[in-house]
Formats: structure tokens, sequence, C-alpha cells
């Protein structure tokens, strides 16, 4: 489910106050039949604003898992994330460094383009696993635009799912 699905036209902005897009995230969860499934995933703004706080206070959430790319800006961020949801009372399930490098066409170095990430020392302080790191690659973009992101199959979530298969035992 997605807001750009309810807008006239998919380029238009939502311009909406916090109050208003929390309640939208609330009514997500309340008025659409979901139907039985195992794991729900809720895609949310970076930060600590009004739609993380009212998806911690208004949906079971089990754990987020925090995704952020590499720039050391982005770890306070995550830190913060990781503050609100011990203040909810809420464990992190896990975290996810995205764009982490890419893969040198030519000659299959690893660069990193974003600088190395901090997301390890992130995760120990907190005592938090890191499960995956994502490469930036030009072939999922290119799936994601196509609509083929299904067909596109490599092992950089497996991390991500053993934990989910662990934990549910």
């Amino acid at each position: 489910m997605s807001l750009n699905l309810l807008t006239e036209n998919e380029t238009n902005p939502v311009v909406w106050r916090g109050p208003l897009i929390a309640g939208t995230a609330k009514q997500f969860w309340t008025d659409v039949i979901w139907g039985d499934v195992d794991y729900m995933f809720i895609d949310m703004p970076p930060g600590t604003g009004d739609v993380p706080l009212t998806v911690f206070q208004s949906i079971p959430v089990d754990g987020p898992t925090i995704v952020a790319s590499p720039q050391e800006l982005i770890g306070m961020i995550v830190e913060k994330v990781i503050n609100m949801a011990q203040m909810m009372h809420t464990p992190v399930f896990a975290l996810v460094e995205n764009m982490s490098c890419i893969t040198c066409p030519d000659c299959g170095k690893e660069i990193r383009v974003f600088g190395e990430g901090h997301i390890d020392e992130i995760a120990e302080k907190h005592g938090v696993q890191t499960v995956a790191r994502l490469p930036i690659d030009p072939k999922l973009a290119a799936a994601c635009d196509a609509g083929r992101i299904e067909l596109f199959d490599v092992g950089w979530l497996d991390g991500l799912m053993k934990k989910l298969a662990s934990e549910n035992k």
C-alpha cells in the first residue's frame, strides 16, 4: 500500500503536515485488508518524526530494521532512531547498510562511494546486529524500473532472512 496509489497523478507531491501523514499511516494499518501475512515491512521516512512515532505508538511493531547509508552524519540519525525505539520499549531488530559500495565493472574492485560505513560500530555500541550490506547495483536499479525485482536473485538480504527465521522458531 502506498500513498502514491491514492493521488490523482503519480507525480503529484503529497504536501501534508505531520498529523495528517501520521493519521494516514495509522489508517493504512487499520483500514487496509492485509490478509494473512507473515512479515510486514513499513517503509518510513528517516528520522524520528511524526510517522515513526505514530507507528511505534499505534501498530504492534516487533522491532524496526533500520536501513542506513554509510555517511557519518547518517550514523547520528541511526543512533537517534535506536534511542527512540528504546524510549518506546521496542527492540531494534537489525541494521542494514544500503549503498555500501559499487563494484567496478572493469576491474571488479569494490569502491566505497560514500566512504567507510560506521554501522558496525553503532551496532556494537547498541547491541544490535548488522545483517546486510547492500551495494549500489545498476542491474538492480534496472530490474526495479522494469517492475522485475522478483527476478533479481542475489544473497544480499540472506542475513536478514536468517535472523527473521531464527526469531520465529
